[in-house]
């Protein structure tokens, strides 16, 4: 009975370790947005809010990786 409960508390807890993936997830959607909406209305400064873009999608990237780590701990290690 009680590795039953330490089993589904191990799932809710990733769940809700993958919750932080929703805000890695909307972050590159701004990103992306703004991005656009500035290439856009000027298009000469299309190169430098490119690699800006790029480098904020891969920070946002990074959160919701080190969530699936997170989640992949609390479920196979223990």
């Amino acid at each position: 009975m009680t590795g039953d409960i330490v089993e589904a508390a191990k799932f809710i807890g990733a769940g809700l370790a993958m919750i932080g993936a929703l805000g890695g997830g909307i972050g590159i959607g701004m990103s992306v947005h703004g991005a656009m909406n500035g290439m856009a209305r000027n298009p000469d400064a299309y190169g430098n809010l490119l690699t800006n873009m790029i480098l904020g999608i891969a920070f946002s990237e990074a959160i919701a990786i080190y969530c699936l780590v997170v989640a992949f701990v609390m479920l196979f290690v223990s």
